[in-house]
């Protein structure tokens, strides 16, 4: 299965994740991707250690990196740079997610790499941007996506403190967007003949994630309250907790239309005539003592007994919350195509996929992430059969 982008050549110069998920997402759709590493490797490499795995493996390596060749270069030297030159005059597109001012001391910027090959996109992940104040400023998905792009704030109960991000959440939805990105970059190219810049930054997803939030701000100058689950104003939204400890979200948005479903799966019809639940605006009025009733109810039955009567009422809306373990067990999750099956030698690993389908071009993944440098013969040999060609 060739994928969508078959024949693509990619030259990736990615750290860490951003700029290696978004390598890593085209060279699951089917592009020769190249990544180039200094002689110390990706510091990415270094994940496995840092998570304190002592069975061989780098997930998070692997997520992003699969399925790709690696070339050692050493960019301080002129024949290092040479090299990535002629690598990036024969590309497609370059992706990376090194810092600008590096790029810039490198030769390796947007305009000089364009005036070698005029038909590349360049695509670049940065953490704020690429022009202002701070656009040279190191950045984390923490930092940036995280921390400044305001979700930690809006996730932040008041008088708590914030919670912690998990690994890569940033760097994983700025990776698709960028390679989102490339993609349209390569059909406007068919178009103009002409390759060019396309950027992304962890501060600009960070806000879109929020956009609900900030496009309601910008438009009305009120914030929206952050909620908490006691007094939430429409209890038919929010999180409970079944007698075994297990918790589930309903989701009734549309309030009106869900709270009868509600009132039937708990067993409490009457108060469908109850004047303190007649409406929207009375329940959320009386929110504080009707969730306390549901919290009751709720603890009376396990969520295994409870999904029985949720799934039996089609206008009950509602997901369990799951543990990693729940997701890894979950039917759904594989025939939703979660789990790719990743070549490597004479078996293959399960790991996570990129979350896209092309029923006409389906793609799979063709192997592990490379060892450190393990392609820098055959590629450079490549690089020599094109200067005799």
């Amino acid at each position: 299965m060739a994928g969508p982008v078959e024949g693509i050549k990619v030259v990736e110069l990615g750290v860490w994740v951003a700029g290696p998920a978004t390598g890593g997402i085209l060279a699951d759709w089917g592009a020769d991707v190249v990544k180039i590493e200094p002689p110390s490797g990706d510091p990415g490499r270094l994940f496995g250690r840092m998570l304190g795995c002592d069975l061989g493996v780098n997930p998070p390596f692997e997520m992003d990196n699969r399925s790709k060749r690696s070339v050692v270069l050493d960019l301080s030297t002129e024949s290092g740079r040479d090299a990535a030159f002629e690598l990036l005059a024969a590309a497609d597109v370059f992706v990376t997610n090194v810092r600008p001012g590096a790029l810039q001391r490198l030769g390796l910027d947007y305009e000089s790499v364009a005036a070698v090959n005029p038909r590349l996109v360049y695509g670049l992940i940065t953490g704020y941007g690429d022009t202002g104040p701070d656009a040279d400023r190191a950045a984390y998905d923490v930092a940036a996506f995280w921390s400044r792009g305001g979700i930690a704030h809006l996730l932040t109960r008041p008088g708590d403190s914030p919670p912690f991000q998990r690994g890569g959440m940033g760097d994983h939805s700025a990776g698709m967007t960028l390679a989102a990105a490339v993609c349209a970059a390569l059909l406007a190219r068919e178009r103009t003949g002409s390759g060019q810049l396309v950027t992304t930054s962890l501060y600009r997803q960070g806000a879109y994630t929020v956009s609900f939030d900030l496009n309601t701000y910008l438009l009305t100058g009120q914030p929206i309250a952050i909620g908490q689950r006691a007094t939430m104003g429409n209890p038919c939204m929010n999180n409970y907790a079944a007698g075994d400890g297990r918790h589930f979200w309903i989701v009734g948005l549309e309030a009106d239309r869900h709270w009868p479903a509600l009132c039937r799966v708990v067993g409490r019809t009457d108060w469908l005539d109850d004047p303190r639940y007649a409406d929207g605006r009375a329940r959320a009025v009386n929110a504080v003592q009707l969730i306390a009733a549901l919290d009751e109810i709720f603890a009376t039955k396990s969520l295994t007994e409870w999904s029985e009567l949720f799934d039996a009422e089609p206008d009950f809306f509602w997901s369990p919350i799951n543990t990693i373990e729940d997701v890894v067990a979950d039917e759904q999750f594989h025939a939703a195509g979660g789990i790719v099956e990743v070549p490597d030698g004479d078996s293959c690993v399960p790991m996570v996929a990129t979350p896209a389908d092309f029923h006409g071009t389906p793609w799979s993944a063709r192997s592990v992430a490379p060892k450190l440098g393990q392609h820098t013969d055959e590629v450079l040999a490549e690089i020599a059969a094109r200067r005799k060609a």
